[in-house]
């Protein structure tokens, strides 16, 4: 499930303590980007938070970040914002400070060293207090994902025989031919798992279209 969340979310990772010894910190010149819907708590994206974003992404260049790079992680944080704003309508989805903690030892991994990522944080002048507040904003986005689509979805038997037969049987005979097809019951499991999370990025994409539409964004300033 989380790598479908990944793709809205980038629920990136963070396993040690991060420091609060004075450090080199890249200086970033800060200015407003975007409002989404003004007036709403989250509405403001702002050139650090751009910066922060790619900062939480493994393997990607911080200094003088690209045009297309900045442009990519504002795009992906409009789409964050339009989901955090519908998630914090529901408070009981408020994640716990375990959750959080966990969300924060999941992160650190994604890195080739604690070294490697407190330096990254600190060249973006991304704070620990900071960093927990943006990762319980993700965690309050993956539950609100999950309220709103993954107990709402059903995969019939129907859909499972189809799939199995049509695109489960055909992919298996292309790619090891001579190999034995499971029978379908053997792979029941498998199948309903992605036709779930196939039919939840379908209905996530589609509620985003929507929100997208008739979200008020404005572009403060070009990056």
């Amino acid at each position: 499930m989380k790598n479908l969340w990944l793709k809205i979310l980038i629920l990136l990772p963070l396993s040690f303590f991060i420091s609060h010894q004075p450090c080199a910190a890249q200086r970033v010149v800060d200015k407003m980007v975007a409002t989404v819907n003004a007036g709403v708590r989250t509405d403001l994206i702002t050139y650090s938070d751009l910066m922060w974003q790619l900062a939480l992404q493994p393997n990607t260049v911080l200094d003088n970040p690209t045009s297309e790079d900045l442009n990519r992680a504002l795009r992906l944080l409009l789409d964050q914002r339009l989901i955090l704003q519908e998630a914090e309508k529901i408070p009981t989805i408020v994640p716990t400070q375990k959750e959080v903690s966990d969300a924060r030892d999941e992160l650190a991994r994604q890195f080739a060293t604690p070294l490697e990522f407190q330096q990254r944080l600190q060249r973006v002048g991304l704070t620990s207090e900071k960093l927990d507040e943006i990762i319980e904003q993700r965690l309050k986005m993956e539950k609100y994902l999950d309220f709103r689509f993954r107990n709402f979805v059903v995969i019939s038997q129907k859909e499972m025989a189809d799939y199995y037969r049509d695109i489960y049987v055909p992919r298996l005979r292309a790619r090891s031919p001579g190999r034995i097809v499971p029978p379908l019951e053997q792979v029941r499991d498998e199948i309903e798992k992605t036709l779930m999370e196939t039919k939840i990025e379908s209905e996530m994409d589609s509620f985003l279209d929507t929100a997208r539409e008739r979200a008020e964004i404005v572009i403060l300033n070009a990056v």
